[in-house]
């Protein structure tokens, strides 16, 4: 395999700036910015728009919006079955 085909795998912080949350993990994501961690180091950061923190999803805030009812819509246009059919 040729050398230098990868990216480089190293530690980068990424942080949620709407949720102030922030973790080091690896990647092979680039920034020019850096920030100093709770072991001294100092590491690229990469901001993101939405993690698990702020998503709605992972924080239990997630709405199902269902303006006519997904089900009633389908047993209207497709009807309920006919029972004892062939499939």
């Amino acid at each position: 395999m040729p050398k230098d085909e990868h990216p480089d795998y190293r530690p980068v912080v990424f942080r949620d700036r709407a949720a102030g949350y922030a973790f080091l993990t690896r990647s092979t994501a680039t920034s020019d910015r850096t920030i100093e961690w709770d072991d001294g180091e100092t590491y690229p950061v990469v901001d993101v728009e939405i993690s698990s923190e702020s998503h709605p999803f992972y924080t239990g805030k997630a709405r199902t919006v269902d303006t006519e009812g997904r089900i009633a819509r389908f047993e209207r246009r497709y009807g309920e079955g006919e029972p004892g059919g062939s499939a």
